[in-house]
């Protein structure tokens, strides 16, 4: 490793991810129903969670989900883990995750959301929310991962916690997204809306809809099986092919959980967090800036550099984006992916206020989203998911970095290299951008050859 950077260690540093003894990844905990995530594991979970929070002072918990099939089970399973360790618990039913993270902090409990973010329903996870709306510490997470390891007991039956319904929770977060802009009229604006069939299926049209837009949707349709297939924001093939042949003016796609956000516009271009960012960024005070990840394009931060707004990279993950916004008390962050911080709004991530904000932000222009992205123009990039034997053999080859110096040195200013090992599989991502595609495809190329010699 002696050749690797700083700047390189920190690209390599903080990929978390969901490993086989089921430790916290960066978002919480996820994996399949049938192994990792079995009902077994999520009552358990729901014990050690609620004695860490008992620990704590703490005796309630709020309780939302998606709308995967196996929702229902893990409902029942951590409903039962937190009364047997003496929490009181509140069931949201489904909502939105940024919805869950509004009521944690309004309502100051924590709250938990049962989701897998835009994985297919085969897959589930869990999301934790302490009372300020944000996720969970690590060193939180770790003493939950501790508690897991030891036996399972309830406490006395006089101490069980109780379970209850909120029954307005929808209602209550609608009218936040709705409250947070009081000028914003979307009178005889079409938006054509892509919900992913997941947790915004309901939320989502009547936010756009009662703020004056005329408002259709596709993926709005729930049946527990079909969240993030073939739509929302990891699939808007269906949402350009909508826009493209209908009167919409604007297309957005939300992932299942609702809190990443794609924007289509008029003529079916699909706009990913960098151009939300820039446009976002038009907005923001002269002593903040933005934060981004290591995937954020370099056309955005020399954009930034230009404008005199201040930028920093932080890891992959809008846990670690949050992280470094709140340690520069800035306002503004993000993900090429879609994961929207605007903490002067809400307090996590959260796909309807960032779309509300960025339909705020483009009003003046008429609403016109290629006027708002005039002047900007990202860095094409080439992206490889190298499927190798031994990842590590490459991470710590001589060979491999010279290679990655001596491209970083021939684009000098105008382009860039990432290297990420995967944390779950066997597989080196490697990026390259430049102003030139053809260039982008031809060093990225080489540097795989290079890996695959390895």
């Amino acid at each position: 490793m002696s050749k690797i950077s700083p700047i390189r260690k920190s690209e390599l540093s903080g990929l978390s991810t969901l490993s086989s003894d089921r430790k916290f990844g960066t978002d919480g905990i996820r994996g399949p129903v049938t192994s990792t995530m079995n009902p077994l594991f999520v009552t358990k979970l729901g014990w050690a969670a609620g004695s860490v929070l008992k620990e704590e002072g703490i005796s309630k918990v709020l309780i939302g989900k998606d709308t995967r099939i196996s929702g229902y089970m893990f409902e029942s399973a951590l409903q039962a883990g937190f009364i047997s360790a003496g929490m009181d618990v509140t069931l949201l039913g489904p909502l939105p995750t940024p919805g869950v993270s509004y009521l944690a902090n309004s309502n100051n409990q924590v709250g938990l959301v049962i989701s897998a973010s835009h994985n297919l329903f085969e897959d589930n996870g869990i999301k934790f929310f302490n009372k300020d709306g944000q996720k969970f510490s690590s060193e939180l997470e770790k003493r939950i991962e501790s508690k897991l390891t030891h036996e399972m007991v309830a406490v006395e039956s006089i101490n069980l916690g109780k379970a209850s319904r909120m029954s307005d929770a929808q209602g209550r977060y609608i009218e936040f997204c709705k409250s947070s802009f009081t000028d914003l009229d979307l009178n005889g604006l079409s938006i054509l809306l892509d919900c992913a069939n997941g947790a915004t299926y309901s939320v989502a049209p009547k936010v756009f809809s009662e703020l004056g837009a005329n408002v259709d949707t596709i993926g709005a349709s729930p049946d527990g099986i079909n969240i993030n297939q073939n739509c929302g924001s990891t699939s808007p093939d269906t949402l350009k092919e909508a826009i493209v042949k209908g009167s919409h003016d604007i297309g957005i796609a939300f992932d299942g959980d609702g809190d990443r956000i794609l924007i289509v516009n008029s003529d079916g271009e699909v706009l990913d967090g960098d151009d939300i960012l820039y446009i976002l960024s038009k907005e923001i005070s002269d002593n903040s800036g933005v934060v981004g990840t290591l995937m954020t394009n370099k056309a955005l931060e020399l954009h930034f550099q230009n404008e005199g707004i201040e930028f920093t990279r932080a890891d992959v993950g809008d846990k670690y984006v949050l992280q470094r916004l709140i340690e520069r008390s800035w306002f503004l962050g993000g993900e090429p992916s879609g994961h929207i911080i605007c903490l002067d709004s809400a307090p996590t991530g959260d796909a309807i206020v960032a779309a509300l904000k960025l339909l705020n932000a483009i009003k003046d222009n008429g609403f016109s989203v290629e006027k708002s992205l005039e002047g900007f123009q990202k860095f094409p990039q080439t992206l490889i998911n190298l499927k190798v034997n031994n990842p590590n053999k490459i991470i710590i080859s001589d060979k491999f970095w010279e290679k990655v110096t001596e491209i970083e040195l021939k684009l000098g200013e105008d382009g860039r290299v990432l290297i990420r090992p995967s944390g779950t599989e066997p597989l080196i991502r490697l990026m390259v951008e430049s102003k030139d595609s053809a260039i982008s495809e031809n060093l990225c190329n080489s540097l795989a050859d290079l890996a695959q010699k390895i």
